[in-house]
């Protein structure tokens, strides 16, 4: 394993299991930047904030989780990609609406572009409004 994979693969965990940026920064440079193509993150543009999004999605989905069903690291690129399937019931307050008892399985995929030893930016592929249906709140 190369040390970019190792930092990625540390990174995905901690984001996934919603750790927030006080874990994540230590895999990415200070205000590494971030986007996606999906209207509920239209207002995030720093890893910072996606990161504590994640770790905000756990308030309203205590049982999420996630696997990750591929992972590659692209050496001449400097990015890793990783593809996972999140997993979460909305059964507590948050969200956008009360809890609706639905879950929700997303194909995500996370492109992890790095500067030296660190992540420096990262993009989201994502479906949010697929999601958002199957949580009944859409």
């Amino acid at each position: 394993m190369t040390p970019m994979h190792d930092t990625a693969l540390k990174f995905f965990d901690a984001c996934e299991t919603g750790q927030g940026w006080n874990t994540c920064k230590q895999y990415c440079h200070p205000g590494a930047t971030f986007s996606a193509q999906a209207d509920g993150l239209q207002d995030v543009q720093t890893l910072e904030g996606y990161t504590d999004w994640m770790a905000g999605l756990y308030t309203f989905a205590p049982d999420a989780s996630y696997e990750i069903k591929a992972f590659a690291v692209d050496e001449d690129r400097n990015c890793a990609v990783g593809y996972g399937v999140f997993h979460g019931t909305h059964t507590a307050d948050g969200g956008p609406v009360p809890p609706t008892g639905k879950s929700v399985e997303a194909n995500y995929v996370y492109a992890m572009h790095f500067k030296g030893d660190k992540i420096n930016h990262m993009t989201k592929i994502w479906n949010d409004g697929h999601s958002f249906k199957q949580l009944g709140w859409a």
